[in-house]
């Protein structure tokens, strides 16, 4: 269950159309950061700045390797995750929270 913070920062992580490429690139399988730039056409520094969006969201991870010659390495993955978002996704965020909705309101029946 996601309290309202996660589900604001789950759905600001997917709010912009870089970052739904970068996850778009990533289910293909893990990649190394310089590579990921590449397929989607963005400097690593803003990489970097999107990917952080993506990892304090939970939706990817980064793994550090050394290659043969010692260079550490940056490779990323994506993590499984699966978003229902409707009133009573909101509702359990709240609840979550400590809060209710309006007079308590309880779910919706499905």
């Amino acid at each position: 269950m996601l309290t309202s913070e996660e589900l604001l920062q789950l759905l600001g992580a997917l709010g912009h159309p870089v970052r739904l490429r970068i996850l778009a690139e990533l289910a293909g399988g893990r990649v190394h950061v310089s590579e990921l730039a590449r397929r989607i056409g963005v400097s690593r520094p803003l990489l970097y700045m999107h990917l952080e969006r993506l990892e304090k969201a939970r939706l990817v991870e980064g793994q550090l390797e050394l290659s043969v010659d010692g260079k550490a390495m940056k490779y990323l993955r994506l993590l499984p995750f699966e978003l229902t978002l409707n009133i009573d996704t909101v509702l359990a965020a709240l609840r979550a929270d400590g809060e209710e909705g309006p007079h308590d309101v309880q779910e919706t029946p499905q």
